[in-house]
């Protein structure tokens, strides 16, 4: 009983977490876009796109491989060494990437200080797998709540009274860093031997190890913002900031994946271990039957309401878009009955082959996104977006579903 109360605990309070952390950059976009205007939108919402796609080196092989890690020899604290090492390289990488693409002062410290705050989340990602492997997911939930309420206020207050774009971020890091120093580590301390030597082969070990899983976390964003860089290549900020709010409601999908996988990831992998092929299956079906009915309802609300909500949220007229927000939900449906099957591969260590398919759906990204934006504008945009997010379902549904199968069969059952 008292297991069944922590994991309804655990469940209640990681929907929740995740679920404002998820709406943040919503209610950042929203505050900037009435604020500060469609161009410093445009600027934002771009930098936010690669903060987050420069937050996988942070995170590296990820929350799920700490959580899953097969032979624990690993200790807490080398993850947390690790981890400082990956998010220094976040923000060098940023520096070096907005150098390359010569944007100017402001442009550059928007990206930095949004890269910055992705660093402070990653680093609280190491302790939240700390907290997950010891049954204590309602702790990430209660500490992720916190800081998403926090900042998404005082964003929102300190924008409006300094029209600053780039104080308001700091207000965010602040938040962050606060509530990670006096919460999350004083809460997983118990967890962990901080007086430990460190073995500095772990330490390398999980770059080794981590580094399939890495690669395809950071392509897989990588296309799903293929379209935003395009745009940025070819169009002006305001397009941008179009179709950053069009394809703001698709992350609710990507919310809903987040909500039904982490708390069945051990099961995945136990069933995985018993070679239970039928459960296992069940499963699966359950999760993504889950999200194919939410992806129905989406589109129907997309066509029917979506843009004129949106146009009440964000104060623009995006009646003309109807069409390009029912596109941008049926495809990210598809892609997050990919990403899916993408957690359960991960969860049983199948990881280059992931490499290799994440490979090739970047190279048709980048190709198809340039193209197809640079002649048909925002429409090409959205008709990229759906055509990578297509192929992405396609060859991870198919191979994922003849891979558990060959594996059950070798073992004979």
């Amino acid at each position: 009983m008292e297991r069944n109360n922590q994991l309804r605990k655990n469940f209640i309070w990681n929907i929740l977490g995740t679920g404002f952390n998820a709406f943040n950059s919503l209610f950042f976009l929203v505050a900037v876009t009435r604020i500060n205007g469609i161009n410093d939108a445009g600027i934002f919402t771009l930098g936010y796109s690669t903060a987050c796609i420069i937050y996988v080196i942070g995170t590296y092989a990820g929350r799920i491989y700490q959580v899953t890690e097969p032979n624990k020899n690993i200790t807490n604290k080398e993850y947390i060494i690790n981890r400082i090492i990956t998010i220094t390289l976040m923000n060098i990488f940023v520096l070096l990437f907005c150098l390359f693409r010569n944007y100017d002062k402001s442009k550059i410290i928007v990206f930095f200080l949004l890269t910055f705050y992705k660093s402070i989340e990653a680093f609280s990602e190491v302790i939240y797998g700390v907290l997950q492997k010891n049954e204590k997911l309602e702790i990430v939930g209660k500490s992720l709540f916190a800081k998403s309420i926090v900042s998404v206020f005082m964003f929102i207050i300190v924008d409006i009274l300094t029209k600053n774009v780039i104080i308001s971020i700091i207000s965010i890091v602040t938040v962050w860093i606060i509530i990670l120093i006096f919460y999350d580590l004083k809460k997983s301390k118990q967890h962990i031997n901080y007086l430990s030597k460190i073995n500095w082969n772990n330490v390398l070990c999980i770059f080794k190890k981590g580094f399939t899983t890495f690669a395809i976390t950071f392509l897989g964003l990588y296309i799903i913002n293929a379209p935003k860089y395009a745009i940025d290549n070819y169009l002006e900020n305001d397009v941008q900031t179009i179709f950053g709010i069009i394809v703001m409601p698709a992350t609710v999908m990507g919310l809903v994946a987040q909500f039904l996988i982490h708390p069945f990831l051990n099961q995945i992998l136990s069933y995985y271990e018993e070679r239970n092929l039928k459960k296992l299956q069940h499963m699966i079906f359950k999760i993504i039957f889950t999200i194919f009915s939410f992806g129905v309802v989406a589109s129907g609300l997309a066509y029917f309401v979506g843009t004129q909500v949106l146009g009440i949220i964000y104060g623009l007229d995006l009646s003309l878009y109807k069409f390009n927000l029912l596109i941008i939900i049926i495809a990210s449906t598809l892609y997050t009955i990919g990403t899916i099957y993408s957690s359960v591969l991960t969860s049983i260590r199948e990881t280059f082959s992931q490499f290799i398919i994440y490979i090739i759906i970047s190279i048709f990204a980048l190709i198809v996104s340039n193209v197809v934006t640079k002649q048909f504008n925002l429409n090409g945009a959205v008709i990229s977006y759906l055509l990578i997010m297509s192929l992405q379902f396609c060859i991870y549904s198919i191979y994922t579903n003849i891979k558990l199968k060959l594996v059950f069969k070798e073992n004979n059952l």
